[in-house]
């Protein structure tokens, strides 16, 4: 066992990753080949790649949605291919936040009902502290007088804000975001990455953030590009910005 202090530890980790579809079938395909990545604490991290490379395979196996053929995931030190479902279900609602490009926000609940669904999903109930922390979190991204409207009564860019809320509700050390302002003008997406950044600088979170747009991808601080269901590139991005 190792003696280095978990604090220290990447909080996610892969190693040769493989992943295939129709394993024994004619048409059998391999979409990751063998993926190594690390994701220390406190990152900001742009997936980018052409459709296709297998951007959205790896943030499922990393989101705890699909297993890997092959190799080894770590979450918070923790080997996750030895899990049944039950585990990892539980391990992903007590370590992962979810922001997707649609914000699946349930219609019938208000803005605070939909923030406080993971509590409520977790626990079979939602805490007053949970809903302290939900109108916090929705006074945080602006949304302070929204908090009693349903999702059909809030524009595109503050059903995202809405989402977002809800995926940091439970203090997750990592939120995984899949294309979160590719549904979003121009403006609400420069509004929803800034929000972000915001959320990353204030907590600390994690993120790693799946996009198509450059111009995001510019401003987060490390960017790995995934290739042909391979890492092309893994750099750190120079003087990244929260700013517009």
């Amino acid at each position: 066992m190792s003696d280095t202090p978990s604090s220290q530890l990447p909080l996610l980790e892969l190693a040769g990753i493989r992943k295939r579809y129709n394993i024994g079938l004619p048409n059998e395909a391999e979409v990751l080949h063998g993926i190594d990545l690390r994701v220390g604490r406190g990152e900001f991290v742009a997936l980018i790649g052409p459709s296709g490379s297998g951007k959205s395979t790896l943030l499922n196996i990393v989101g705890l949605l699909e297993r890997a053929t092959e190799g080894s995931l770590r979450l918070l030190g923790q080997e996750m291919g030895g899990l049944d479902d039950a585990g990892l279900t539980q391990c992903r609602r007590a370590s992962l936040g979810f922001v997707f490009q649609f914000h699946h926000l349930l219609p019938a609940f208000t803005a605070l009902e939909n923030v406080t669904l993971p509590a409520l999903m977790r626990e079979g109930r939602v805490s007053t502290a949970q809903r302290e922390r939900a109108r916090s979190l929705l006074a945080a991204v602006g949304l302070d007088k929204a908090m009693d409207k349903r999702p059909g009564e809030l524009s595109g860019g503050m059903q995202q804000r809405v989402a977002i809320a809800r995926a940091l509700v439970l203090s997750p050390p990592l939120v995984l975001a899949d294309e979160p302002t590719g549904n979003l003008d121009r403006a609400s997406s420069d509004e929803v990455f800034v929000l972000l950044r915001r959320m990353h600088a204030d907590l600390g979170t994690t993120f790693v953030v799946v996009t198509h747009d450059p111009r995001l991808a510019a401003r987060c601080d490390r960017l790995v590009e995934l290739v042909d269901g391979h890492i092309d590139r893994d750099e750190a991005i120079v003087a990244a910005s929260v700013e517009v």
